[in-house]
């Protein structure tokens, strides 16, 4: 009798959370929305390169109100919101605009288990978007700023009593600030896009010993087969010790101990290198110990992977990868949800674009203006796709010069919209630094916010001189950084060569098809170029793959196809934005996008 009270108390809680919340509004969804579970939302690990095995999730149905700025927390709430899904979009059950007037709040209660109890306990947020204040029972613990970027409190000595309150409050002036946002504006059109405010990643509850590990930083050196683990550490003193074992599935390759702070250079015999043809990943134990105990492990990977570049026997600067010329070729990727915006419905959905891009012939993907979840890099380390991680644009709109050296003057930003931006680029190169499928980082997308581009450009590779550094894709164009990108549309064509450094193209293309059923808006629907049926669209991207197989030879050495989906107004995508039809031949796309790739071989 007390288990039958059980499922019923269990079926009458789900029914309960379902009946406070569904979809909101009539835009078109991907499948993946009604697999979204409010007892059971992206219920996978966070941050799998650095994994715990004890953790506790928090999204779910929380309780949220929207409130002019600069007003106490709320008396009461306005309605559910299912967390981590930003309050303009869909799967929240909200979809309502926030704005620089106005604040969100949110609050919800949780526990403590049992087992947890001689442990500190850390909040993560995986990123808020933008400004975040945290109250725990009424104390408030601290403040974030950043969109993009998890940060965490420890949130020990502010526990009471069996019942934990979580206050959150949020600001986002959006397009009214200076402040990193990508594609998001008030009034979105074309190119731009909806709003995306406050929680927009995965909650979470960690419990740690007051001594434990706070991050792991490593890089592949292949000339030396070495890789280098630094364990960043909390509360480490004299004595303590920090044990690293390198596996290749169940076989220990390598086991090394240093003292707490001390990075650790472990030689590979005949290492395994990551390639897109063979993304191979190294798993990784490391053990903290303290007067003999261990008081802190964690799981993780590594790939052994080095990008470079080097002049071939024409005098071409050619990518490199692993020591050999390598085409990088990939789509735009924006990274956006007709049903969670800036969030995937499902880790399956965040998977899939990286699965069809695969099916498409590319080994690269260009991370447009937006960082993505943990778990979507983990994908592409798995999966075997390069990645070009750009710094989301913010502050004034481009002056453009777009096919020549800049001869104007670069937009000056207030000191603290420059804080800002170097502040926020810091953390989203520090928190992907350990991502072997990253091999390039874009500070500017074309003249978006650029300022001291030399400067920025020199920070960037100084605080990361493993990984190239593409200036300014698509302009204005200053003699820095690894590489000069072009952006040209709808056809490809070499606009600008430089000799001393690798030539891209960092965007073409943009082949617009408006399917009907499959739009997000009736009208206004925007393509570089339109046509009527999957044949069209697929003749012409071949067109221009042959275009630029000719162009690869005599100076380009990666290009950048616009895109992989449509989003909102744009019906350029190779699948529409609800990923429910594909509108190119994709077998033919893999065809041609083979023969461009092997182009310099």
């Amino acid at each position: 009798m007390k288990n039958k009270l059980t499922v019923i108390l269990f079926l009458f809680v789900g029914f309960t959370c379902f009946a406070q919340w569904k979809p909101q509004g009539d835009k078109i969804k991907t499948k993946w929305a009604e697999q979204v579970d409010p007892n059971h939302t992206l219920p996978e690990y966070p941050r799998p390169i650095m994994e715990r095995n004890q953790w506790k999730n928090l999204n779910g149905l929380w309780n949220y109100a929207i409130q002019p700025v600069g007003q106490t927390a709320p008396k009461g709430y306005d309605g559910k919101i299912l967390v981590p899904f930003a309050v303009e979009s869909s799967l929240s059950g909200v979809m309502k605009t926030v704005g620089s007037e106005k604040e969100l709040w949110y609050e919800t209660n949780f526990t403590i288990d049992s087992n947890w109890k001689n442990h500190d306990i850390l909040l993560h947020f995986g990123a808020v978007d933008w400004k975040t204040e945290v109250w725990i029972n009424n104390v408030k613990i601290g403040t974030h700023t950043g969109g993009f970027t998890p940060f965490s409190f420890n949130i020990t000595p502010f526990l009471n009593g069996k019942s934990q309150k979580l206050v959150v409050k949020v600001w986002d002036p959006t397009s009214d600030g200076t402040q990193p946002r990508g594609k998001q504006v008030k009034n979105p059109e074309s190119i731009w896009y909806t709003p995306v405010t406050g929680i927009w990643q995965t909650v979470w509850l960690e419990p740690v010993n007051k001594k434990h590990i706070t991050n792991l930083r490593t890089t592949p050196d292949i000339d030396r087969n070495t890789i280098s683990i630094n364990a960043e550490l909390e509360g480490n003193t004299d004595g303590d010790i920090v044990e690293v074992t390198v596996l290749d599935g169940t076989n220990v390759v390598a086991s090394e101990k240093a003292v707490a702070g001390q990075t650790l250079d472990i030689v590979l015999n005949n290492p395994k290198l990551w390639s897109p043809d063979s993304p191979f990943l190294y798993d990784v134990k490391v053990k903290f110990s303290s007067k003999g105990k261990i008081v802190d492990e964690v799981k993780s990977y590594f790939a052994m992977r080095k990008i470079s570049s080097k002049r071939d026997a024409n005098g071409i600067v050619r990518m490199q990868l692993n020591n050999k010329d390598c085409f990088q070729f990939g789509p735009l990727d924006q990274g956006w949800w007709p049903d969670g915006l800036y969030t995937a419905p499902t880790d399956e959905a965040l998977k899939y674009d990286i699965v069809r891009t695969k099916e498409l012939g590319f080994n690269m993907i260009r991370k447009h203006v937006k960082v993505e979840p943990a778990r979507w890099y983990t994908h592409c380390d798995k999966l075997g796709i390069m990645v070009w991680q750009d710094m989301p644009s913010g502050d004034e709109g481009p002056i453009w010069q777009m096919h020549k050296y800049f001869e104007g003057t670069e937009l000056k930003r207030t000191a603290q919209s420059e804080e800002t931006y170097k502040k926020e680029w810091r953390e989203i190169m520090d928190n992907l630094y350990s991502y072997p499928s990253i091999v390039v980082w874009v500070p500017f997308n074309e003249a978006w916010g650029q300022f001291k581009t030399v400067e920025i450009t020199e920070w960037t590779k100084n605080h990361d001189p493993s990984r190239l550094v593409n200036s300014s894709s698509g302009g204005n164009h200053f003699q820095t950084g690894d590489i000069l990108d072009i952006h040209h549309y709808p056809g490809p064509e070499l606009k600008l060569y430089d000799a001393r450094r690798i030539t891209v193209l960092g965007e073409y293309g943009g082949i617009g098809l408006p399917v009907t059923g499959h739009l997000w808006q009736t009208d206004k629907n925007w393509g570089y170029t339109q046509f009527k049926n999957t044949d069209e669209t697929t003749a012409k991207y071949k067109e221009y793959a042959d275009q630029l197989i000719k162009l690869a030879k005599v100076g380009f050495s990666a290009a950048v196809y616009t895109q992989t989906t449509d989003v909102e107004g744009e019906v350029n995508g190779f699948m529409t934005y609800d990923r429910k039809v594909d509108k190119m031949n994709f077998s033919e796309v893999n065809k041609i996008n083979q023969e461009v790739i092997n182009s310099i071989k």
